[in-house]
């Protein structure tokens, strides 16, 4: 059985979701978990036909309903520690996080060198692709601004490509994670680093999606910003 697993979670990615996986399946021996929060577009069951191709590598969990990043993340990562997978992968179906990376993130762990692995925009070697100034200038000023609240120094803290040993989810009470947005992943990492685990940053290139549509709105983006100092300052790590 492979130590890795590669969670993913999916809404409405029909035009992405077979060249993700087969994607991910050339770069090693990785297993998916595809979590899909009831899409309309037919995702789920385009993961069913794959599965007859892929019976042991992949699996499909699918949700009654559209219940944000956060809480799909949750019920992966929980599968996946059940499961007994010993590296947990997060990342997008969109290909904004490069399938080639994957290996890059998960030796990190495996070799001992962090127990948080981030594919990160904004460390030396890192960048974006095809994004608007503006939208570039937020997701850097975001990034300062949760850097001076929280003091991780984390150049990226809203990278959702990101490598976990399974201790590190062990350690952190999933279930008390408040956030379902972006900041769900800033939440993440700071309470990996409140717990004294070691994070890394690993330079990946960000381009904007090419299919399918974001998910980015303005109530992810005020979670993020108030959730952030709420967390630091009025909640128990």
């Amino acid at each position: 059985m492979s130590k890795v697993v590669v969670v993913i979670p999916t809404y409405n990615e029909i035009e992405n979701i077979e060249a993700i996986i087969r994607s991910v399946f050339q770069q090693g021996d990785f297993h998916i978990l595809i979590m899909d929060d009831n899409s309309p577009d037919g995702t789920a069951d385009m993961v069913r036909t794959l599965q007859n191709e892929f019976p042991s590598q992949l699996q499909l969990l699918v949700g009654k309903e559209k219940s944000g990043l956060g809480r799909a993340y949750i019920r992966g990562f929980n599968w996946a520690l059940k499961n007994k997978y010993e590296y947990i992968i997060e990342m997008d179906a969109d290909f904004s996080h490069p399938p080639s990376s994957l290996s890059e993130l998960f030796n990190c762990c495996l070799n001992d060198i962090a127990d948080v692995s981030i594919g990160s925009r904004y460390v030396e070697g890192g960048g974006v692709v095809n994004w608007p100034l503006v939208r570039l200038l937020i997701s850097r000023s975001a990034s300062l601004y949760v850097r001076l609240i929280t003091g991780m120094n984390i150049k990226d803290p809203t990278a959702g490509f990101v490598c976990y040993k399974s201790k590190v989810l062990e350690t952190i009470n999933l279930e008390s994670i408040r956030f379902v947005g972006y900041a769900f992943q800033i939440e993440m990492k700071y309470k990996s680093f409140k717990n004294g685990f070691r994070l890394k940053e690993i330079p990946i290139i960000f381009p904007d999606r090419i299919r399918g549509k974001s998910k980015m709105n303005i109530l992810i983006i005020k979670e993020a910003l108030f959730g952030v100092f709420k967390m630091r300052f009025f909640t128990k790590n």
